[in-house]
């Protein structure tokens, strides 16, 4: 009883630290989630807002409002007096959309692309493009450095006043491009000199884009200060990059002389949400990191294991339930948005929920999650930070098993300390329990000393006498049952006694191919019934023991002792591929048997043998008195074989004779049901 209120003491301790230990650890690790999140949410908020704020800034700058009357006018002219392009720079086109433009965005897309959906067929556009586009051959350090194409037009001469103010905006706010387009929707300045230089976004190839859509917007806007931020969508002239943008008119006040429109950084976004690739020093440790994701459900910034490790983010990916294409995509560009589907915490924060969460991400990794809605103005997206749990519980893995070890660790010297003091008492017990158990397992006979005189010592004479009583009677039973073994094994082959000591009852076996053997010797009986009963069963036993030695030899069954002779099988319990060659040397062997007894005894002893092949059955048949039977066709042409001709000798089926005929030689000698019956020839013998 003391011993069992310390235990249930201990234990309770045990569990009330565990229980207030993990809980506090669960909530550290969940407070330090939530600073992460709201932490990145505050900074791609903030970045956003930087980008928005520039680039309404510069919008309305002198600068950026005479630039773009200067290309707007520039184009206008090129618009009204269209230039006649050489036949080299109408090829030169024609080949960059065929040989570098289309293959490069086919690649990158995966699916097939017609170079003519995007060949200028405006002069202007085409003009432009022919100048700054081609050359470059989308090199876009190369092609945002060309000052001039050294052309006469007035668009080059606006360009090369301009353009080393744009590409130091460009490539000090790391933006993808910068664009300005007139307020008929032209795209009269590039910075990178892309193909949607020239276009027209009402009517052009590229209507459909986010970017047209955000143009109008912008242009239609009642503010100048207004800007328009759109959503990550796939962009042809961007060769197929996901392309998100922000748009500004341009002017101020009532006075909009066109939009502005610059590609929002990835690598910016990038840069906010891994912390620059800092993930351990900001407490995510070793499978922690924070994400975007768009209101489709599909990632808006890159994955710390496709940046660290691709090869097993693809086969992760693929595992959760992402297809394989689209892994191969993300894979071979190294970057998920727009193409890694993510759902779980994802779905309550778009649903503008906030919170935190333990579900499967989209590598198919258990989670701890922290979620929420982020305020960007024109888009739904949702940030996600999360950790495998697994990792996030360590400490609390780690404390629960320091607790449970220590808890165990008082248990067991408590225990200790407990059996130390009950062994005095317990000995003598232990020494009968371990003679009982002796006895137990089948080991009789052991007894045990204990020289006390209370009931204890009692006890163990009372037990010796038991021990003594039940080794006698085990003897006597396992003298019986070696006695009933051998009873069996002349009853009946080896195999069958082995289930009929199991239990089985109703024992029945088909056989396809046996030989059988049905023997008689003639002039047993004859001979025997003139002798005292001691030689006849001399004799007898001889002839039992020659015949039993010589079917063991051969792989023979013996089936059943007959008045004068004998049935045997073989291939019945073991089956033999060759077990008519077995029986006919079996047979030779017992005639061999019969001329040693004649010439031993002075007799004149006749073997009259049957051999056949075939399907025989055999089966305990009796439920008073088990006798083992055997019938079937093969067995009973052995025996009218054997007496076809009432003459001694050996003699075999026409099956048998077919299966031997090259081994042994035979003698037609009469026929039986219709069969030919053959005998061995007396060479053979």
């Amino acid at each position: 009883m003391l011993l069992a209120v310390s235990i249930a003491s201990v234990v309770a301790c045990g569990i009330i630290g565990y229980l207030s230990g993990t809980s506090s650890l669960r909530k550290s690790v969940n407070d330090n989630l939530t600073q992460l999140r709201e932490s990145r949410t505050s900074q791609i908020e903030t970045f956003f807002r930087t980008t928005t704020d520039t680039v309404a800034t510069v919008s309305h700058g002198q600068t950026v409002i005479s630039a773009t009357r200067d290309f707007s006018a520039a184009f206008d002219q090129l618009e009204s007096e269209p230039p006649t392009l050489s036949t080299a720079d109408q090829t030169g086109l024609a080949d960059y959309y065929r040989t570098v433009f289309a293959p490069t965005l086919q690649k990158a897309t995966g699916t097939t692309v017609d170079p003519l959906m995007f060949l200028p067929t405006d002069p202007a556009a085409a003009y432009l493009q022919s100048k700054y586009t081609v050359p470059p051959a989308a090199d876009w350090d190369k092609a945002i450095a060309v000052q001039s194409a050294g052309d006469a037009s007035q668009w080059s001469q606006v360009h090369a006043r301009n353009q080393p103010y744009f590409q130091d905006l460009t490539t000090r706010f790391s933006y993808e491009d910068t664009l300005l387009i007139n307020r008929q929707g032209r795209v009269v300045y590039s910075a990178y000199k892309g193909v949607d230089l020239g276009t027209d976004l009402r009517s052009g190839p590229f209507q459909s884009s986010t970017l047209a859509t955000g143009f109008a917007k912008a242009l239609n806007a009642t503010s100048a200060d207004t800007t328009v931020v759109t959503d990550f969508s796939f962009y042809p002239p961007a060769l197929g990059k996901p392309v998100a943008w922000v748009l500004s008119p341009v002017g101020t006040g009532d006075d909009v002389d066109g939009v502005m429109a610059v590609q929002i950084p990835l690598d910016g976004i990038n840069a906010v949400m891994t912390g620059d690739g800092q993930w351990s020093q900001d407490g995510l440790g070793e499978t922690g990191e924070t994400f975007l994701v768009g209101s489709d459900h599909l990632m808006r910034s890159t994955s710390r294991m496709l940046e660290t490790d691709p090869q097993r983010y693809r086969s992760e990916v693929i595992d959760a339930g992402t297809p394989a294409s689209v892994a191969d995509r993300i894979v071979a560009s190294r970057n998920p948005v727009l193409l890694q589907p993510v759902s779980g915490a994802a779905t309550s924060a778009l649903a503008n929920r906030t919170g935190l969460a333990e579900t499967t991400d989209y590598l198919g990794n258990q989670v701890l999650a922290a979620y929420r809605p982020v305020s960007i103005a024109g888009l739904n997206w949702a940030l996600v930070a999360t950790i495998n749990t697994d990792e996030a519980l360590a400490p609390v893995d780690d404390f629960a098993r320091n607790v449970a070890l220590a808890t165990a660790a008082i248990v067991v010297i408590v225990c200790l300390l407990s059996l130390l003091l009950a062994r005095v008492f317990t000995r003598p017990l232990r020494t009968l329990n371990a003679a009982a158990r002796e006895v137990s397992a089948g080991n009789y006979g052991g007894t045990v000393s204990l020289r006390s005189r209370d009931e204890l010592g009692d006890l163990a004479t009372s037990f010796n006498a038991m021990s003594r009583s039940l080794e006698t009677k085990q003897a006597l039973i396992d003298k019986q049952r070696e006695e009933n073994d051998d009873l069996l094994a002349t009853l009946m082959p080896d195999t069958v006694a082995q289930r009929y000591r199991e239990g089985e009852t109703q024992i029945t076996e088909d056989h396809r191919d046996v030989s059988v053997v049905f023997a008689e010797l003639a002039g047993l009986d004859e001979y025997t019934n003139t002798l005292p009963a001691d030689d006849a069963v001399a004799i007898r036993s001889a002839f039992a023991d020659s015949v039993e030695v010589a079917a063991r030899a051969h792989g023979l069954e013996r089936v059943q002792t007959l008045r004068g002779g004998f049935l045997t099988c073989c291939g019945l319990t073991v089956p033999r591929v060759d077990h008519t060659d077995r029986s006919t040397r079996f047979a030779l062997d017992v005639q061999a048997t019969v001329r040693r007894l004649n010439a031993q005894f002075g007799t004149e002893f006749a073997l009259r043998a049957g051999i056949d092949s075939g399907a025989v059955s055999a089966g305990l048949v009796g439920s008073r008195s088990m006798v083992y039977e055997l019938w079937g066709e093969a067995l009973e042409l052995a025996y009218r074989v054997h007496a076809a001709t009432g003459s001694p000798g050996i003699f075999v089926s026409d099956r048998v004779h077919d299966t031997l005929a090259q081994t042994y030689p035979f003698t037609e000698a009469g026929v039986a049901d219709g069969q030919p019956v053959w005998a061995l020839d007396e060479a053979a013998q």
